[in-house]
């Protein structure tokens, strides 16, 4: 009772919601880099919200059950299909043992989430199947699928044939130019009005040095007093969506896969909710970046929680 990788396309991983409470032994997050489209992938299955889903990058990868089940596809843009046939992603499935799942690869959007009824049943590491590659951590092995891999998972009986779909209304939108929102921090007193000015006045371009750990950008240098005080500064804990700016002064906005701590100093840290409109692109995409206090990034995290929970699937 399983899924076998026929080809695991460019980059496939394992991912739960994520390992937390882990960081003092040094172990970082992990988990899905579009939170958003990993929770709908579990919610057209009725999963738990941690079920363990598949998170592949730009496209390429080729699964084959060999279980009858129901499966979601969530995320990313990139063509599918079930034994050749076309489909479309943000809906459930009912698959048999030996149907194929085909992805081609993205236009716009590269994070791709496929949930099986039941979530994938692999032993937690740290209390979470999260795949860190960089610590050998989670999912199968502590590294990224590889043809042939076997990805176990439940049974369950094609008798309710019914399928779900999310509504347009409810699925983000990973197209045109990015505006990020930024909870400054309180390193942002080292950094002079100019260069604040100049970093939320100007258009980043995202570099094509990314991945899990670290988004790059390219755009005007912006210059932190830290940079130049004798001996830099002492390393501290690292936030998820921290903007890190090295001397180079090019900023790198920090993700799931983060270093721990770190000696660079941070102008701020992106809203949460905003870090798939990143995480979901490629390089060369515009980026901006916005200020937005602590109470309304507070008010929009609840009023997004809320839309999500009394959001309704659409059945076919």
């Amino acid at each position: 009772m399983s899924v076998k990788i026929i080809q695991p396309g460019i980059l496939s991983l394992v991912q739960d919601a994520g390992r937390f409470g882990k960081h003092s032994i040094g172990l970082t997050n992990g988990g899905p880099l579009d939170r958003l489209s990993f929770a709908w992938a579990n919610r057209l299955l009725d999963n738990d919200s941690n079920a363990c889903v598949i998170e592949a990058s730009i496209g390429g990868l080729v699964l084959e059950s060999q279980v009858d089940t129901q499966i979601a596809i969530t995320g990313g843009d990139a063509t599918l299909s079930i034994n050749q046939i076309p489909i479309n992603s943000w809906q459930s499935y009912s698959i048999k043992s030996g149907d194929k799942i085909s992805f081609g690869f993205a236009q716009n959007a590269t994070r791709h989430y496929i949930a099986v009824k039941g979530g994938f049943n692999l032993a937690p590491m740290f209390d979470s199947c999260a795949t860190v590659v960089r610590e050998k951590l989670g999912g199968l092995n502590g590294t990224a699928l590889q043809a042939g891999d076997i990805i176990p998972c439940a049974s369950f009986s094609l008798n309710d044939t019914s399928q779900h779909k999310v509504n347009l209304i409810d699925r983000p939108s990973y197209t045109g130019d990015i505006t990020l929102r930024v909870i400054l921090g309180y390193q942002q007193s080292t950094f002079s009005n100019l260069d604040k000015a100049r970093f939320f006045n100007n258009t980043f371009t995202l570099s094509d040095k990314c991945d899990r750990m670290g988004f790059r950008l390219s755009g005007p240098e912006i210059s932190s007093e830290l940079h130049t005080k004798q001996g830099g500064m002492l390393s501290e804990g690292i936030c998820y969506g921290a903007i890190q700016v090295p001397a180079d002064g090019q900023p790198i906005v920090l993700l799931n896969d983060r270093q721990t701590i770190g000696g660079y100093p941070k102008i701020g840290s992106v809203f949460s909710l905003d870090i798939p409109k990143l995480t979901q692109r490629l390089p060369g995409s515009t980026i901006h970046f916005e200020a937005i206090s602590m109470d309304e990034a507070q008010r929009q995290l609840h009023l997004a929680q809320y839309r999500y929970q009394h959001a309704q699937l659409h059945t076919i």
